[in-house]
C-alpha cells in the first residue's frame, strides 16, 4: 500500500493517486498545477495555508487505504 508522508511534495502525492486532489483542495491547496507544487512538501503547503499537516496526512492515508480495500 502506498503511504503519504508530510515530507512528500504535493506533486508526488498527486502522481501517487490523482483521487487525492479533492482532499488537497479541501485543505486550501488549489495550486496543484503550479510548478511550485512539484517541490513544495505537504508540510510546507500546510504551513502556508494554516492547516494541520498531520490531519491532512492521516486523511490522505485513510483515503488510499479505503480505495485499496475496495479495488
Amino acid at each position: 500500500m502506498a503511504v503519504v508522508t508530510k515530507e512528500m511534495s504535493i506533486g508526488e502525492v498527486l502522481r501517487l493517486d490523482r483521487t487525492t486532489a479533492p482532499i488537497l483542495m479541501a485543505y486550501g491547496m488549489h495550486c496543484m498545477g503550479c510548478p511550485v507544487s512539484q517541490m513544495e512538501t505537504l508540510e510546507m503547503g500546510c504551513q502556508v495555508h494554516g492547516m494541520d499537516v498531520d490531519q491532512l496526512v492521516d486523511e490522505l492515508n485513510a483515503h488510499l487505504a479505503l480505495k485499496e480495500e475496495t479495488e
